[in-house]
């Protein structure tokens, strides 16, 4: 027989068998939630709420629930101020008097508006100036305002003065009559006031030589108005100048220009004339 060599003691504690059925009545799933979980269930709510805001900011619509931000209001832009204390302007008034009108400062930049009849002697005065003296005339343009009848026109001068770093705007109102001109003061304004003439039809009295400085001499209407129509129109000058052709015609003009022999007409022109006459249109327009 074998011998039997088992030690008297305790006995080893079985291994429960994980097949064999749980008869204590418990229930697993019943059992509360570790610590670990409740952090991994935190975690995942705030990633969620993370994606809601994120979501929010694409689409702009909030989520449930969520208070929308207080709307933030604009910044307003600067505005016009009085510039009637300015000393420049009071120089002005105290030397012409009414003929000095409103004056306005804007981010620094003066506007004063003055008379027409005066425009030389205030320019001069300027020009002369111990302080400032605005010796160069950087620009001068024109505005249109078709509502008021007796005086359309806004002449705007831009001065300088080379030595003070200083700029002033005068304003004045006009008729197509216009105003002096201050060739006599500023040389450079005999090319700005002939363009303002060719493209506005303002006169100048006393100007060495009024005349188109872009468009041809012949040319009706002056395209800077705001009543100036901007479709193609048929005029004096188209005629004279576009006249319909024929194909011999057109190459005819196509060899000339080869050669330089045409000047004023070129075969586009009269393309895009007749496009304009067939009633088509190059491109949309804003109705």
């Amino acid at each position: 027989m074998a011998e039997d060599t088992k030690q008297p003691g305790p006995e080893e504690p079985k291994t429960p068998d994980a097949s064999a059925p749980d008869t204590s009545g418990a229930n697993p799933s019943s059992s509360q939630p570790s610590s670990a979980d409740a952090e991994k269930a935190a975690i995942v709510e705030q990633a969620k709420s993370r994606v809601a805001a994120a979501k929010e900011g694409l689409t702009g619509e909030a989520a449930p629930g969520t208070p929308k931000p207080p709307v933030k209001k604009k910044d307003e832009g600067p505005k016009p101020t009085d510039a009637s204390s300015h000393p420049l302007v009071k120089k002005l008034k105290d030397k012409f008097g009414a003929s000095i009108g409103e004056a306005s400062e804007f981010i620094g930049q003066l506007s004063i508006n003055v008379a027409g009849e005066q425009i030389v002697a205030i320019c001069n005065f300027l020009k002369d100036d111990e302080k400032e003296g605005f010796d160069y005339l950087s620009d001068m343009t024109c505005v249109h305002y078709p509502e008021r009848k007796a005086a359309p026109f806004d002449l705007v001068y831009n001065l300088y003065s080379i030595s003070a770093n200083e700029r002033v705007r005068l304003k004045v109102q006009s008729s197509e009559e216009g105003v002096e001109s201050v060739t006599s003061v500023w040389p450079a304004a005999n090319w700005l006031e002939r363009e303002v003439f060719d493209l506005f039809g303002v006169r100048f009295s006393n100007h060495p030589d009024l005349r188109r400085l872009l468009l041809p001499p012949d040319w009706e209407g002056y395209p800077l108005r705001k009543d100036y129509p901007l479709e193609f129109i048929e005029n004096a000058w188209t005629e004279k100048h576009l006249p319909v052709q024929d194909a011999v015609q057109v190459e005819q003009i196509q060899q000339r220009r080869v050669y330089g022999l045409e000047i004023l007409s070129v075969p586009e022109e009269r393309m895009m004339r007749e496009i304009f006459r067939g009633g088509k249109e190059v491109m949309s327009k804003d109705k």
